[in-house]
């Protein structure tokens, strides 16, 4: 009796240990200098030399990559804020997801703090379901405060691969050429501003509320110069999966 208890407490260890592992996921790992140069690829030029850059350890969330002294912070998030919008439910942490932002330092006060704590718990191994839950009951609880000033969150990268309108198209995952800048817009909406439909040419606001942002595209060319940019980073990452290839 006692060998068979024995057996059964391992057992149950291995699943829990099993469960832990498939909560914590398996997003692919980048290599080292590819991720650097996909983060400050979220910046403008003249900001990334003295930006600081994080990098993801599955196993405890984001760390600094290198300090940097200019007030910006720039990583590629592999679950995104975004996550959190809609009521669809959260049943998996997917692979695919890239997600490069940066953030000045009001930013980095509040709208971070969203990415970092989702990504530290999923480290820990938060089950999918539970870490949604928690982000929205944060979120409308007043848990994360809106910036303390008006900033910028730059995301000028040539590719971004996250969920699109979770509140009406669910896990719908789409990956875009959208280079943008965001300005922080607490409690605005899109008539406030007369705002274009999401995704297009003109500014709109996404997440309305105390983290709310206006969205600004780039032109045409502008979009083009960053594509030319970084050429060779989009062949690398599209070598490493199909997902992370522009679309033609």
């Amino acid at each position: 009796m006692r060998k068979v208890r024995i057996i059964t407490v391992i057992a149950a260890l291995l699943i829990l240990i099993a469960a832990c592992a498939e909560n914590k996921q398996a997003f692919q790992p980048l290599p080292r200098d590819l991720e650097i140069q996909l983060a400050l690829s979220a910046l403008p030029p003249h900001l990334r030399d003295n930006a600081t850059v994080y990098v993801l350890n599955p196993g405890k969330g984001f760390e600094v990559a290198r300090k940097g002294t200019n007030g910006f912070h720039a990583f590629v998030a592999r679950t995104g804020d975004d996550t959190f919008r809609g009521s669809w439910p959260l049943t998996k942490y997917r692979d695919d997801i890239l997600y490069p932002v940066s953030f000045d330092a009001a930013g980095a006060d509040a709208q971070m703090r969203v990415f970092f704590d989702a990504a530290e718990m999923q480290a820990k191994g938060t089950p999918p379901e539970e870490l949604k839950q928690t982000m929205q009951e944060r979120l409308k609880s007043g848990y994360y405060k809106a910036p303390a000033r008006a900033g910028v969150s730059y995301m000028l990268s040539p590719i971004l691969r996250t969920y699109y309108n979770p509140e009406e198209s669910g896990d719908n995952v789409p990956t875009m050429n959208y280079p943008h800048v965001m300005y922080y817009a607490p409690d605005v909406t899109n008539q406030d501003i007369g705002g274009g439909p999401l995704g297009g040419a003109y500014s709109f606001v996404i997440m309305p509320g105390p983290l709310g942002y206006i969205i600004q595209p780039l032109g045409v060319t502008e979009r083009a110069a960053v594509n030319e940019e970084y050429e060779e980073m989009l062949g690398r990452l599209c070598k490493i999966k199909d997902a992370w290839c522009l679309p033609k």
